[in-house]
């Protein structure tokens, strides 16, 4: 089977790979990616050379490209979108284009060429904030962000494809991930790499708002599954089984990285920030998954690896900085 992997130098898709390679022989990988802020072939380093590898820079977005390796492979698995809450508040525009245009091309080259699978990677954040409970995957979708409401875009259209067109799709809604290789402006790679700089860390309003934190590799085996033995038409929640409040994990990153809660700043908080996320994964743990990481350790892993990588993220740290100084002046 060859496979296009749409947005694989990011950083779910860059652990994906790399675990999809070593698990199956048999399976080629044609992984498009535009290399924006996000995307980074340091990722891949390690798998560049292999005979079952191809890296082709491009945009989902340009659709006479997208029907050429459409057309080439049997299954498709996207990865692509732009996912950061706050550049969405920033520049919506990027997000509509990207997560819903750019998944159009997708489907409609899907359509066309009779894809085996389609497999769309999306997020909880589309359910929006639950106070109490968790959501199934026939939960109400009431995103609160211009990310959020793109990706619910793409989703609405993915699950349309399959009811009018019937292309083979399906969808994954994870919760927050974390580990190796996240860009170092998300919450806990941010605050990682400050502490390990000697910075206070930001923490949006009273820092009670609530996460489920899933381990990047518990997700790709999740993934893995899905597209093996998943079923056409259905959608897949993923979660950590771990809700913690955002100040607990901060205490955490204090504890390994040995500070104290003076670093903690807490600044004013974003506009339309959930406050709770909780998924319910009775669907996908009937086909036999659990999460195989606990959270404490795999945290400890992350922090490590950031400590020992500090060559990969210190570049990305100042392209971040350099843009939002160009959104908001010196702060």
């Amino acid at each position: 089977m060859k496979i296009l992997v749409t947005g694989g130098a990011g950083f779910i898709g860059s652990n994906f790979i790399r675990m999809f390679l070593s698990k199956y022989n048999s399976y080629e990988i044609i992984n498009l990616d535009r290399l924006t802020y996000a995307g980074n072939l340091d990722n891949l380093k390690d798998v560049e050379n292999n005979k079952n590898y191809t890296f082709v820079k491009g945009d989902i977005c340009n659709a006479a490209l997208i029907n050429k390796l459409v057309g080439q492979c049997d299954a498709i698995i996207n990865f692509a979108a732009e996912t950061h809450v706050d550049r969405s508040i920033i520049e919506s525009g990027s997000f509509v284009k990207t997560d819903i245009l750019g998944v159009h091309n997708l489907l409609e080259a899907a359509k066309k060429h009779k894809i085996q699978k389609f497999l769309q990677i999306s997020t909880d954040e589309i359910y929006g904030s639950i106070a109490k409970g968790s959501f199934t995957e026939g939960s109400l979708l009431q995103p609160n962000s211009p990310y959020s409401a793109s990706k619910a875009g793409a989703d609405l259209l993915v699950r349309a494809y399959n009811k009018t067109f019937e292309v083979p799709t399906v969808i994954t809604r994870s919760s927050n991930n974390f580990g190796p290789y996240q860009h170092p402006e998300k919450f806990i790679p941010l605050f990682i790499t400050d502490l390990i700089e000697g910075r206070k860390v930001p923490l949006y309003g009273d820092g009670l708002n609530v996460r489920d934190w899933l381990y990047v590799i518990d997700n790709c085996d999740a993934i893995d599954l899905i597209f093996h033995e998943g079923k056409a038409g259905e959608i897949y929640n993923i979660g950590g089984d771990c809700e913690k409040k955002n100040i607990d994990v901060v205490k955490l990153m204090l504890e390994y990285l040995n500070k104290d809660e003076t670093y903690v700043e807490y600044v004013k908080d974003r506009p339309g920030h959930d406050r709770r996320y909780s998924l319910n994964c009775a669907k996908i743990k009937k086909l036999g998954w659990r999460p195989s990481y606990k959270f404490d350790e795999a945290l400890k892993s992350t922090i490590n690896w950031y400590i020992n990588n500090k060559g990969w993220w210190k570049k990305l740290k100042l392209r971040s900085k350099n843009y939002y100084k160009k959104q908001y002046g010196n702060c």
